[in-house]
């Protein structure tokens, strides 16, 4: 198994707080949910969501990098 670390923006670790609470699991648990559901998706969708993400938080990416 290997392990991922990520950074996110407070506002974002506030809502994924949130919605893990909404759900009753740990925030960890919430995004493994997550990831898990976008790769057995179809290729197809997964490809959307991932250029609809990258668009979306272009200029955040460029300022963290």
């Amino acid at each position: 198994m290997t392990t991922f670390t990520i950074t996110l923006p407070d506002e974002r670790v506030k809502k994924l707080q949130e919605l893990a609470e909404r759900f009753r699991i740990a925030p960890e648990e919430l995004v493994r949910a997550s990831l898990e559901e976008l790769l057995t998706r179809p290729l197809d969708d997964f490809q959307k969501v991932v250029e609809r993400v990258l668009t979306k938080n272009a200029e955040l990416y460029k300022r963290l990098a």
